[in-house]
């Protein structure tokens, strides 16, 4: 086996740093968007609703982690809100870049917006919350991924499809 061994349930502080990390790019997301309409951040918010429930209710159930502490939190949410599925399902699934486009949205439809606005009218408190996003969305998301969350993942060693897509071998 290559790198350190996989957890059976992560430790409360990974579903905490995680999730924190998760919670500040929607907060700030919405802080961004707040400065245009209260409309667009509810919108934003039924987004992240629909892009959370999706993850487990559709993919969570199939997981390993499925009723066990993932680096998330979400194996043990899962099973409160749906039954087991077929952990078949989730090795055979290929993932694209398209399918985490929804995900990847979630942060940059801020920075877009809030880049609109610092060219209309610049602020240094938007300039902020743009540069927090993409520090939160690129290295901090890689950061959790990688040293915290698919570093340790039992399911990454049993058939990950983010794993093969991410770390495809590439042709020389």
């Amino acid at each position: 086996m290559d790198g350190p061994a996989s957890l059976e349930n992560y430790p409360v502080s990974t579903v905490i740093i995680a999730n924190l990390m998760t919670l500040l790019i929607y907060a700030i997301g919405a802080y961004v968007l707040l400065q245009v309409s209260l409309v667009l951040v509810i919108a934003y918010l039924l987004l992240i609703l629909y892009l959370e429930s999706r993850l487990i209710a559709g993919h969570c159930p199939d997981c390993y982690y499925y009723g066990r502490t993932c680096a998330f939190g979400k194996g043990r949410l899962s099973a409160v809100f749906c039954r087991r599925g077929d952990p078949s399902r989730f090795t055979a699934m290929q993932l694209t870049a398209k399918d985490l486009l929804p995900d990847f949205l979630v942060f940059m439809i801020p920075v877009i917006l809030g880049l609109y606005l610092l060219v209309v009218s610049f602020s240094f408190g938007i300039l902020a919350a743009v540069i927090a996003l993409l520090l939160l969305g690129f290295a901090g998301n890689a950061a959790v991924r990688g040293k915290l969350a698919c570093r340790f993942c039992r399911q990454r060693e049993i058939g990950c499809p983010a794993e093969q897509l991410f770390n495809q071998k590439r042709d020389t």
